[in-house]
């Protein structure tokens, strides 16, 4: 498993070995979003104290370390007022975004709450973690709370109906992160139906995760990155 997926990545950089770096962007705030946000490689506070505490939670759904340092950066870089995150997955995702960003994070799993993910997040008094029937969770939320300025729809099967309930209050100031659109082939067609939704502006493709940004101001566009 481990071999099929070095081999996946290795054909994909080579595929979008012209998307490297931000070559070919002529948008001011995209480069830099790519340059130096992206590729920035600043050894940040809390990266190695969260690396050490990765592998007793890795059994559990996660990205790869270089992803979460990624969604740290993003986080740090958007300054959101507020974020949220469907499907919790290990909770590594939630403590780099928490870490970066001191605002709420409310992250909503599916089942019962964890204990072991309860306690890694109880060291950011800044996150609630919520266990339970995920959609009736962010139905919830999203009629209690203020809207979340980032949003990280993550490891739930549910990723297509969390984010129809989600799109009727984005505003420009939304930026939604997509965890593995090439999971499967069923979300591999939804996350490039996602692209082509005339609802949706600006748009990545890490391939680990996607970004969807929603300013209509904007003309809308494609961005493939070289994040392998």
């Amino acid at each position: 498993m481990i071999r099929r997926d070095l081999f996946l990545r290795i054909a994909n950089w080579c595929m979008r070995f012209r998307h490297r770096r931000g070559y070919g962007v002529h948008s001011p705030s995209d480069f830099f979003l790519i340059t130096f946000v992206v590729y920035e490689d600043m050894p940040y506070y809390p990266f190695l104290s969260l690396h050490y505490l990765r592998e007793d939670l890795e059994y559990l759904p996660h990205y790869r370390e270089k992803t979460d340092k990624f969604l740290f950066r993003l986080a740090n870089y958007w300054q959101p007022a507020s974020m949220l995150e469907i499907g919790t997955g290990s909770g590594l995702q939630a403590r780099y975004l928490a870490e970066a960003k001191r605002a709420p994070l409310l992250t909503l799993d599916d089942g019962q709450a964890k204990p072991e993910v309860a306690k890694f997040l109880s060291g950011c008094k800044n996150v609630a973690y919520e266990g339970g029937n995920i959609l009736r969770l962010l139905d919830e939320a999203l009629a209690g709370r203020e809207y979340p300025e980032l949003v990280h729809i993550g490891h739930t099967p549910y990723y297509k109906e969390a984010f129809e309930r989600l799109l009727p209050q984005v505003t420009e100031r939304t930026c939604m992160i997509i965890g593995s659109p090439y999971a499967t082939r069923e979300k591999k067609q939804w996350w490039k139906r996602v692209i082509a939704d005339p609802r949706t502006g600006v748009t990545f493709d890490l391939y680990d995760v996607g970004l969807v940004f929603f300013d209509k101001k904007r003309v809308k566009e494609h961005r493939i990155v070289n994040f392998f």
